[in-house]
């Protein structure tokens, strides 16, 4: 792997997401959808904050959600666990999101007359719950570029031989006769599917392995060790890893499938070194 400096590697990146966008933009001649997906802890958030940046200083008004904001309430995560699957309690998969909520937030945003005021829906991790309305975010208007970031953002299906397995000792215990992965399989080739078809760009951190990802969020948790003002204490090893284990099927076959447009491959310190271009996807388009 090529030694990049990181500054200028970000740099380039944004660069690079930012033209793509742009070229989006001219092409449709109207507000976009912009997707952006990466494995936990890649620079996600990080980077759609510094392309809304970026495109405000080119006059483009820009909105960011993460996934994460769309998570199922507690309660109707609990209510899933008790009907459907235990595991389902825990937030992370396909069929722990409001899609429904997702879709209409960004068709009222798209939509939007000039004073029309739209709520950006939050989700508050320590809580583990959907934060009240009062502590969600206005936006004014209709945005140029809305950038929906997240995990498993524009992700697909798996064929049905593939559930078939365990990927770790999480599914072997506690799903082994599969029906939780099914579930979250067939929630991704529903609604999630119906969705993620109206991006109009999707672009990828690409990072080196799975192995990385669990490094990465280790290093999270660290830090949430190291700093006493956290919202929520960090996990320890055991709890991690379990955690973790809920995202690994899906993290490993999105690593595999790449279901982007434009693609930039990231080292270990989560710096783009490559970008390529997602020619599967576009020729299935």
């Amino acid at each position: 792997m090529p030694s990049v400096d990181p500054a200028l590697a970000f740099e380039w990146g944004d660069s690079l997401f930012a033209a793509a966008i742009e070229s989006a933009r001219k092409a449709q001649g109207r507000s976009v959808l912009v997707g952006l997906v990466g494995s936990q802890a890649s620079g996600k958030s990080t980077t759609a904050a510094r392309l809304a940046e970026r495109l405000g200083r080119q006059g483009a008004r820009t909105v960011v959600f993460s996934i994460d904001d769309f998570y199922l309430t507690a309660r109707e995560r609990r209510d899933l666990a008790l009907t459907v699957h235990p595991l389902l309690e825990t937030r992370g998969v396909p069929g722990t999101h409001d899609v429904r909520l997702m879709a209409g937030t960004v068709d009222t945003l798209l939509q939007a007359e000039p004073e029309r005021v739209t709520a950006l829906p939050r989700f508050d991790k320590p809580s583990d719950d959907r934060a009240p309305r009062e502590a969600w975010p206005d936006f004014e208007g209709r945005p140029d570029v809305v950038i929906l970031e997240g995990w498993c953002v524009g992700a697909r299906p798996q064929a049905e031989a593939a559930l078939l397995e365990p990927v770790n000792a999480l599914e072997a215990r506690e799903d082994a006769e599969g029906h939780w992965r099914r579930y979250a399989n067939s929630c991704l080739g529903g609604d999630y599917a119906a969705f993620f078809a109206r991006l109009d760009l999707r672009l990828m951190l690409r990072a080196p392995s799975f192995e990385c990802v669990h490094g990465w969020r280790a290093e999270q948790e660290a830090g949430l060790n190291r700093d006493s003002q956290s919202a929520r204490p960090a996990m320890s090893d055991a709890e991690l890893a379990r955690f973790i284990a809920h995202y690994e099927r899906l993290t490993r076959w999105i690593l595999k499938d790449e279901p982007a447009d434009l693609i930039a491959d990231i080292d270990e310190r989560r710096a783009p070194f490559a970008w390529r271009i997602g020619r599967p996807l576009l020729a299935a388009r």
